[in-house]
């Protein structure tokens, strides 16, 4: 593959959580990976009370590779990398430290090398930052890294667009989700659109329902401050959730390319039917508020399940099921998609239907590395026609070598450089997630209680979805479950 021209990247937030888990080691596993540019530095950046040195700067790093990197950093690898990094503060009314810091990487390099921009940064510090970049030389020849949340609602979602784009036009902003860059989610794309055992099938004639599950065992961590801002829809619904939704959903572009790719996404989201307060179930669980840092009369969400319409020709009557929270039973990332039933009188009518309800599925999980299962119903061995669940699964880690694969923040941070858009979401498709999202904004149901460790508030959630079930498999792919109740026998064996 072609590698990216020269960089300079600077990292807004380079002392915190998001950098030290996820960015700093990312970065430093494409560069033992050799994707990194011939010629990079790399510049960290924080307000000037929280600001290291050079050298303070190199042990943060090299700390935060060592527990949660991939790989050790030692050898001439990490010497080179360490060799890149540097610090420069920055306080808006004072970019002085981060322009002095960005140009002696810059004349280090030589020639004229490109800056890319991570904001991983509180929203209210995205405004300030791009204004400063505006203000200053730094945007020129740049791009800029966005992280969630794009707003809170449309209003909001639309003054960030605007500030965004006083100083970069759209073809330079990369509005990062790390979901969209897992090779399992990617992968979508090809099961879809190269497998002709699948493409004519993927429609409202024969799909009856789909589910996008993304339950986490995590709680707060420690992350109350924002979470009280945000809640479980804003924070997973809207930002990953209904993007997995505009992958399964949207029609054949006419290539990868970035803007066909992400025309036909945006499409999918201007489709979106307004989500009516009915149909979503709003959970908190015990204990939540009191939390540290948690108002004792908080009403924000830490569960959401929701019911989902893309009103067009493909998918009319389909419904998309989603649901995430906190402190739930299992921590998983799954996509299934349920096949219309045909007639069964041929066979035993005395199948059960919990067991029936296994088969005709397609399950996608998408967390890393990621397997994809067909179930189906299958006769059982022996003189009369029994009908019993059967499953095969293609599973990632036992096809493909891993050694070189990339996360999902890898792998969008490569592709920022490259300046390949494709797995970016874009303004107008954000704006549209937002719109369809204003009634429930608007007049959100009341929260219910869960107890952590269950499956969420029982029995809103099964009612939600019925006559379908929720459906989460075993983590091998082996067996699909069938999780009707939180207080099921199925739930509390697993």
């Amino acid at each position: 593959m072609t590698r990216p021209d020269d960089h300079v990247i600077v990292l807004f937030g380079a002392t915190g959580d998001l950098a030290k888990r996820k960015l700093l080691p990312g970065l430093f596993h494409l560069a033992r990976a050799g994707l990194l540019p011939d010629g990079y530095r790399i510049v960290g950046s924080a307000p000037a009370q929280y600001a290291p040195n050079d050298d303070a700067f190199r042990k943060h790093t090299h700390d935060a590779i060592a527990a949660f990197g991939r790989s050790e950093p030692s050898g001439p690898v990490w010497q080179s990398f360490e060799d890149s990094l540097s610090f420069g503060a920055a306080d808006p009314q004072d970019p002085a430290p981060l322009l002095a810091a960005v140009r002696a990487a810059e004349d280090s390099l030589g020639g004229q090398p490109r800056r890319l921009f991570h904001l991983a940064v509180p929203p209210s510090a995205f405004a300030s930052v791009i204004r400063m970049l505006g203000d200053t030389d730094l945007a020129e020849n740049s791009k800029v890294i966005v992280e969630k949340p794009f707003g809170s609602d449309l209003a909001s979602a639309r003054a960030l667009n605007e500030t965004i784009h006083a100083v970069f036009d759209e073809s330079r902003i990369f509005r990062i989700d790390h979901f969209l860059g897992k090779e399992s989610v990617d992968n979508i794309l090809a099961l879809r659109f190269a497998n002709g055992m699948l493409e004519p099938i993927w429609n409202r004639d024969h799909i009856s329902h789909v589910q996008i599950d993304v339950p986490e065992t995590l709680g707060l961590e420690g992350r109350a401050h924002f979470y009280e801002g945000t809640g479980a829809f804003r924070d997973m619904i809207v930002t990953h959730l209904i993007q997995v939704l505009g992958i399964v959903a949207m029609e054949p572009p006419v290539s990868l390319a970035a803007q066909p790719l992400r025309d036909e996404k945006a499409k999918v989201f201007e489709a979106l039917r307004p989500i009516e307060p009915g149909h979503v179930v709003r959970g908190q669980y015990d204990g939540y508020r009191e939390e540290p840092g948690v108002a004792p009369d908080s009403q924000t969400e830490t569960y959401t399940a929701l019911r989902l319409e893309v009103d067009n020709w493909r998918w009319a009557g389909v419904p998309f099921y989603l649901r995430s929270g906190k402190n739930l039973a299992q921590h998983r990332e799954v996509i299934t998609l349920g096949l219309h039933e045909p007639p069964l009188r041929m066979f035993r009518a005395d199948l059960p239907r919990r067991e029936k309800d296994r088969g005709n599925k397609i399950v996608i999980d998408f967390g890393d590395p990621g397997w994809i299962a067909a179930c189906f119903l299958a006769k059982e061995p022996g003189p009369t026609a029994r009908l019993a669940p059967a499953t095969m699964t293609f599973r990632y880690a036992e096809s493909f070598c891993q050694k070189h694969g990339l996360e999902g923040y890898e792998r969008l941070i490569l592709d920022a450089m490259l300046g390949d858009q494709s797995l970016f979401t874009r303004s107008d498709g954000i704006e549209h997630i937002w719109e369809a999202s204003a009634p429930l904004l608007g007049n959100p149901p009341p929260l219910q209680p869960y107890a952590p460790g269950s499956w969420g508030p029982e029995p809103a959630v099964t009612e939600l979805i019925a006559p379908h079930q929720w459906y989460l498999p075993d983590a091998d792919g082996d067996a699909i479950e069938v999780l009707a109740e939180a207080g099921s026998e199925s739930a509390q064996g697993r």
